[in-house]
C-alpha cells in the first residue's frame, strides 16, 4: 500500500530549539465575521498537541506552497471552509528560524457555518472576540491573539489620487488622459489579483506596526477627475469620478474608510491634499512608492 502522508507532515527543530509541526512552515486562517463580532475557533482534539485547547484551524503547508494558499486549504479541510467565503486582509509571520507559521487574517465576505471534516476537531465555534481569552487556548494562539486582534478593526484600504499617479510619470500620458486613467486601473487590477499583496508597511499606521506583520491585501479605490470621469470599476479597484475637484473626492472618501474602521492610505504627491489626507484620518505614500508596486503597463498611444 502506498504512503498518501503529505510530505510536509512532520515535525522540525527550528533555530530557536523548539520542535515544530511542518517541515515546510504551517499557516492558518483567522476567519473574522463582522456581522457576529467573533472569529472561527477549533476545539482540538486530546490527542493532537497541546490537546483540548481552542486555536485557528491550520496545518503543515505541502511543498512549495504559498502560505495563503496553505491557510485556505487547512481550513477547508478541517472546518469545511467554502470556496470565496473570506477575503484577505492580512498575513503575520512568525519565524522561528528555520520553520515558520503564517496566519492568514481575513474578512468573512459570504457567511457560513463551519463542519467537522477531519478526526483533528472536537468541536468548531465561531467566538465573540471578548470571550477568546476565556477559552482554554492553545499557547502560540495565546501568545499572539494580543497582536492579531487589533488588525480585525483596521481593514487596508487605499485611496488613489489617479491624476498625480499618472503624471508623474513622462510616458506621454497627455496625449490620452483617458487611456491612461484606464492603464492605471488595469495595472491595480493586475496588482490585486496576481499580486501577493503589498507590504504591511505600505500602510504605516499604528495598527499595522505589528511585529511579523508581512503584507496587507486592501481594498483599492482610484479617484479620477475631467476626461476621465465616467471610467469603469474593475472587479477589485473601484473607480470614483469626481464631480468637481479630484482633491475634494480624495479627502471625502479617505474619511469614510477612515470612519468605518479601515487603516486608510493616500497615494499622492501633491503638499496640499497630503495635509488634508492627514487630518481626514489616513496617512499617506508618493506616487513612485505605488508605481514600484505595479506591473509594467504598455505607453500611451499618439
Amino acid at each position: 500500500m502506498s504512503d498518501l502522508r503529505n510530505p510536509g507532515d512532520a515535525w522540525v527543530t527550528a533555530a530557536d530549539g523548539g520542535r515544530y509541526w511542518g517541515r515546510f512552515g504551517a499557516a492558518g486562517l483567522l476567519a473574522h465575521d463582522r456581522s457576529l463580532g467573533a472569529i472561527l475557533l477549533q476545539h482540538r482534539v486530546t490527542w493532537s498537541d497541546h490537546g483540548d485547547t481552542w486555536g485557528i484551524p491550520g496545518g503543515a503547508r505541502h511543498e512549495g506552497e504559498a502560505a495563503i494558499d496553505g491557510a485556505i486549504r487547512e481550513s477547508q479541510e478541517e472546518a469545511g471552509v467554502p470556496d470565496n467565503a473570506v477575503a484577505p486582509r492580512y498575513t503575520h509571520v512568525l519565524d522561528r528560524g528555520g520553520w515558520a507559521y503564517t496566519t492568514l487574517i481575513a474578512d468573512v465576505v459570504t457567511p457560513f457555518e463551519p463542519r467537522i471534516t477531519d478526526p483533528e476537531s472536537h468541536a468548531l465555534a465561531w467566538i465573540k472576540l471578548d470571550d477568546v481569552e476565556r477559552l482554554p487556548l492553545h499557547p502560540a494562539f495565546a501568545a499572539s491573539w494580543q497582536l492579531l486582534r487589533p488588525l480585525l478593526a483596521a481593514r487596508p484600504a487605499v485611496v488613489i489620487d489617479a491624476a498625480n499617479v499618472i503624471g508623474s510619470v513622462p510616458n506621454g500620458w497627455w496625449k490620452d488622459r483617458r487611456g491612461a486613467a484606464e492603464r492605471l486601473r488595469d495595472q491595480l487590477e493586475a496588482l490585486a489579483v496576481h499580486g501577493d499583496g503589498i507590504r504591511a508597511g505600505f500602510l504605516d499606521l499604528p495598527e499595522t506596526r505589528v511585529p511579523g506583520l508581512d503584507r496587507a491585501y486592501p481594498e483599492w479605490t482610484m479617484v479620477v477627475e475631467g476626461v476621465a470621469n465616467g471610467i469603469a470599476s474593475s472587479e477589485h479597484v473601484r473607480v470614483v469620478s469626481s464631480p468637481g475637484l479630484g482633491d475634494d473626492t480624495i479627502v471625502a472618501e479617505a474619511a469614510v474608510f477612515a470612519a468605518s474602521e479601515h487603516a486608510v492610505t493616500v497615494v499622492t504627491g501633491d503638499a496640499e491634499l497630503r495635509v488634508r489626507a492627514h487630518a481626514a484620518g489616513a496617512v499617506t505614500r508618493g506616487a513612485k512608492k505605488l508605481l514600484r508596486l505595479l506591473p509594467e503597463a504598455p505607453p500611451a498611444e499618439g
